[in-house]
């Protein structure tokens, strides 16, 4: 962080509104001095007074941190690339709702088969409905694991895991 840079921005702030020292420091309520001292570089506002220095200013904080503006066109691209980022997740969210959708349904599916199957007494052993019965039960299972490892986050941890894995090879 410039302090000198900054002192210089304020300085020029305080000027485009015809502000002098004293009159921009009763607006704060802090001495003429302090204002000297933020101008020169040799103290930084405090935190406090940085919402009203930007407001009063009409400028962001960032801008203030920074000593400098941020043009228009890179706020506008800044806003343009937070929407776009913000449309792909929720595309991803979207896909990856229909597809545990899809899986819960064919669990549901599997688990009533289950059900049925033995209920009706059809499950001998080593009968085709012994089969479907035990593929329904594990899907419903599998599909239950699935979701309890999206819901708690593990999934994303796992996938993180694996990326950062392909990025070292």
């Amino acid at each position: 962080m410039d302090q000198q840079k900054i002192g210089n921005f304020l300085k020029a702030l305080r000027k485009e509104q015809n502000l002098t020292q004293e009159q921009l420091a009763e607006k704060l309520g802090v001495s003429s001095r302090t204002v000297s001292r933020w101008e020169t570089g040799s103290n930084m506002p405090d935190i406090s007074l940085l919402v009203a220095l930007a407001e009063l200013h009409g400028v962001s904080i960032a801008e203030i941190i920074d000593g400098e503006r941020k043009s228009e066109n890179m706020n506008n691209e800044v806003k343009e690339t937070a929407l776009k980022l913000s449309d792909y997740a929720q595309t991803i969210n979207d896909t990856l709702k229909r597809r545990l959708l899809c899986l819960t349904v064919a669990a549901f599916i599997g688990m009533i088969a289950f059900a049925v199957i033995e209920m009706t007494g059809l499950d001998t052993p080593g009968s085709v409905y012994e089969k479907i019965a035990s593929a329904g039960l594990g899907l419903g299972f599998g599909t239950l694991a699935v979701i309890i490892l999206y819901l708690s986050g593990a999934l994303t941890k796992i996938k993180a895991r694996r990326l950062a894995r392909r990025a070292a090879k």
